[in-house]
């Protein structure tokens, strides 16, 4: 199969190490024949760096001088460092060399890159991280989820329209429930501005089913969640933690005596289901909804397989034309709203 899609992938600013990183675009790379990866890494991180001789013609490095550290002011790191990593790749996005960026570096960082260097899809002034999470029927849509930890009325109400399109076109849920979330079902509930940003999404032309508590998201209760980036980042990682928490409780259950252990061989099919499904890595990053080009945000913890998996949802929003399809899906909806 001949390389038809280009993504660069940023190795440095995250956890983990280049090399580590590298090693989930390798494997990537040899799951889908039809990738061109360019890693973006400093000189120095290059060197650890070996790219099997049958990915040579898939997997190429391109260098950067400068690295955008988790705790730098955003914009201001971005300005500065010009020629840092992910500077570079929302750069090579921007002009069209790659088809997708994939970063699990600073994502403020990451968002003022985006918007500098890519832009905005019009009326979008807020891009936002979507993430889809399981729930008991199915999954959901939830976002913000990192972008944007102070919003304003409308922000909300530009999530949502995101969140819809997106919804709509690549996940393919028809009509889909939108929620906000919040303290509690009533509209009086919650902060002045989630007071106001309820009145928004009313009236707008959604499906819009009103307040959602956190407990009733994995139930089911809609398909689109839209909260702060404050919020949603703090609900996403403490579902990460209980994930995790619940696993290793199973586990440790399964070894206190020779009955459970027999129980936990007859079981171990559905264990190991269940273990994929509460394993973060597996959902690997969330676009970057809003702007012009597909921008995968991956986890700072990211690993090989995260990493890997990420790669993966970059090629498969491009495949889904999820930018175009959002982009008309907006202008959809503000034609319909300027009538």
């Amino acid at each position: 199969m001949s390389v038809v899609l280009r993504v660069a992938l940023d190795l440095m600013g995250a956890d983990h190490s280049p090399k580590v990183l590298a090693e989930g675009a390798f494997a990537a790379a040899r799951e889908h024949p039809d990738l061109s990866i360019a890693l973006i890494a400093t000189f120095e991180s290059s060197k650890e760096i070996v790219v099997p001789e049958n990915l040579s013609e898939q997997v190429k490095l391109v260098f950067a001088s400068q690295v955008i550290g988790m705790d730098e002011q955003p914009l201001m790191a971005v300005r500065r460092k010009p020629d840092a990593s992910l500077v570079v790749g929302m750069k090579l996005l921007g002009s069209g060399e790659v088809d997708a960026f994939v970063t699990p570096g600073n994502t403020g960082a990451a968002v003022a890159a985006a918007s500098l260097h890519v832009g905005c899809l019009p009326p979008i002034t807020r891009p936002a991280i979507a993430i889809i999470l399981p729930h008991h029927q199915g999954r959901f849509l939830l976002l913000d989820v990192g972008a944007n930890v102070d919003c304003k009325p409308e922000h909300f109400l530009q999530f949502a329209l995101m969140g819809t399109a997106y919804a709509e076109t690549v996940m393919g849920i028809e009509n889909p429930r939108v929620a906000l979330l919040n303290i509690g079902e009533e509209a009086i509930k919650g902060t002045n501005t989630a007071k106001e940003a309820f009145l928004l999404l009313q009236s707008a032309p959604l499906n819009f089913v009103g307040n959602v508590e956190g407990r009733d998201l994995l139930e089911g209760a809609a398909d689109v969640v839209v909260t702060d980036g404050f919020v949603g980042n703090i609900l996403l990682k403490a579902a990460e933690g209980i994930g995790l928490f619940i696993w290793r409780e199973i586990k440790d259950l399964m070894l206190t005596n020779w009955r459970t252990k027999l129980a936990g061989l007859l079981l171990r099919p559905y264990l190991k289901a269940l273990g994929k499904r509460l394993d973060w890595r597996e959902y690997g990053g969330a676009p970057l909804l809003g702007i012009k080009a597909t921008c995968i945000i991956a986890h700072g913890a990211s690993d090989s397989k995260a990493i890997a998996k990420a790669i993966s949802v970059a090629r498969e929003n491009v495949i889904a034309n999820a930018v175009e399809k959002v982009a008309q899906k907006l202008q959809t909806v503000v034609t319909e709203v300027a009538k």
